[in-house]
């Protein structure tokens, strides 16, 4: 059995039975290709099983990957309303190079126009608290309402991504989703393996990963890095003491991201200390 310990905490207590098999099955597919895992998931939760993209390398490899063991795989993603128009184009590029045709999911729009009124348009460059109001809303409130509806998800994750990413297992149960079943094929893949599939493959990719961008988001949260910076440098790049996490993988605040009122709070302490 793998000592890896989870990132979630789980939102409800689970029966010992229940998630038994999945820690089996994350040792089963530890070592195993990527390719072997998605035949498994898609053998036994399709078509109640999707894989989520943003316009990612790591989406696309999968994408590519699931396509060729059942061309009736299901894609879909969180359409926050702050898109790069080049994300658009890429899901294009999917519907008509694979023929899938990508759920687009959306936010309340009624909490939308409620966020934008209370605090403006770019809200989120004004502290953590709203940015991460501003993710609840557009993507981790849909994303709930999309994997309510489905068995198990694919997610392009890799450990190498990002600090709060390095324990995740090929196979998870998913605590802050129901208990439905996440799967990581890519979890043990370099950057590098990833940008040699596309190459090897001819997998379409995103328009901006040509013009600095290391990371997909939205595109007031996202920028080019220079070379030799983190994969996720380039995303909410005003935040020098966050975990670069919207929420969808994982609580932004259960991975360290402090909240404006802790931070006041702490530096509250010093001044009184300085005192």
């Amino acid at each position: 059995m793998s000592e890896r310990e989870p990132i979630h905490e789980p939102a409800l207590p689970l029966i010992d039975e229940e998630s038994a098999w999945v820690h089996e099955a994350a040792d089963r597919f530890e070592h195993a290709g990527a390719e072997e895992l998605l035949s498994w998931a898609l053998e036994r939760f399709h078509p109640r099983m999707a894989i989520s993209a943003a316009g990612g390398l790591d989406g696309m490899v999968l994408i590519d990957m699931a396509w060729r063991i059942d061309p009736g795989v299901r894609v879909f993603t969180l359409d926050t309303g702050r898109l790069p128009r080049e994300t658009y184009s890429l899901f294009e590029e999917i519907r008509v190079r694979y023929g899938i045709q990508v759920e687009f999911e959306f936010p309340d729009r009624l909490e939308v126009a409620r966020l934008m009124q209370q605090h403006g348009p770019n809200l989120m460059y004004r502290s953590v608290d709203l940015r991460v109001a501003c993710c609840e809303i557009r993507k981790v409130e849909p994303l709930k309402r999309k994997l309510a509806t489905l068995d198990a998800w694919v997610a392009g994750l890799r450990r190498e991504q990002w600090r709060t990413r390095k324990n995740i297992a090929k196979v998870e149960l998913d605590r802050d989703h129901g208990g439905i079943v996440k799967v990581n094929p890519l979890a043990d893949w370099t950057l590098d393996r990833v940008r040699a599939y596309i190459d090897e493959h001819d997998v379409p990719y995103h328009e901006l990963f040509d013009k600095g961008f290391t990371s997909i988001g939205c595109e007031p949260c996202t920028r080019a890095v220079p070379p030799g910076e983190p994969e996720r440098a380039g995303r909410w790049w005003w935040e020098q003491d966050t975990d670069k996490e919207c929420g969808i993988h994982c609580s932004v605040q259960l991975l360290g991201t402090k909240s404006d009122g802790e931070r006041e709070a702490e530096r509250a302490g010093v001044r009184e200390e300085a005192s």
